[in-house]
């Protein structure tokens, strides 16, 4: 992996390949659509995940005492509105215990720059670790300003998480912010002059919800 991208890490798995196949093909419907973000974010859930501190604690068995374990941090999901929701059920799966904010932004499709219109989050999120969540990371822009709206906030443990990205995505967050890791499903070759990604998939939202 290039310089440029080495904050970025891809999530290469031969299940996530079968199902980014499926999310990039034109005939999938929506209902298809789903099951495979849901299916992708499973495993990205497990991968971002293994990194996670654990507090030990006893427990008792039918038979006997012996120690378990229990997440040491708060863990928040904070979905991009609205193609970030798509992703949600599949994180809440295998982290369960997780709360779940959201942030509402909406691209100019001149400027193609983002503009917030939604912003809730969970009290004491500056305490906790934060996975942000986004299908495309393709201009950057959402994203940055995403984790601008969650440092204000406090948020010092981030992390982004996406379906497909682009190389001028991650390199705008890496530039805008280094500290944050970037984790996707697949790193695509290029954005074309609308700022959509190249081969993507699409509109993720859209065909999320059926509404294209």
């Amino acid at each position: 992996m290039p310089v440029e991208y080495s904050n970025f890490h891809l999530i290469d798995h031969p299940l996530v390949k079968r199902d980014i196949t499926v999310l990039r093909d034109v005939k999938t419907e929506p209902e298809a659509f789903r099951a495979a973000v849901k299916r992708i974010s499973n495993i990205l859930a497990v991968d971002i995940s293994k990194d996670l501190q654990l507090t030990l604690f006893e427990v008792e068995t039918p038979l006997e005492k012996t120690t378990g374990y229990k997440l040491s941090h708060e863990i928040v999901l904070v979905p991009v509105l609205r193609a970030g929701l798509g992703m949600v059920s599949g994180f809440l799966e295998v982290i369960p215990e997780a709360k779940v904010g959201h942030i509402g932004l909406q691209r100019d499709e001149t400027t193609l720059k983002p503009i917030e219109y939604y912003y809730k989050t969970p009290k004491n999120i500056d305490a906790a670790k934060v996975l942000l969540i986004d299908p495309m990371l393709a201009t950057g822009g959402s994203g940055a300003e995403a984790i601008n709206y969650l440092k204000k906030r406090g948020v010092k443990n981030l992390i982004f998480a996406c379906l497909v990205a682009a190389p001028e995505g991650i390199k705008k967050l890496n530039t805008l912010h280094p500290d944050v890791r970037i984790y996707g499903a697949a790193l695509d070759r290029e954005l074309n002059n609308k700022g959509y990604i190249l081969p993507g998939l699409g509109d993720a939202g859209d065909r999320t919800f059926g509404t294209l």
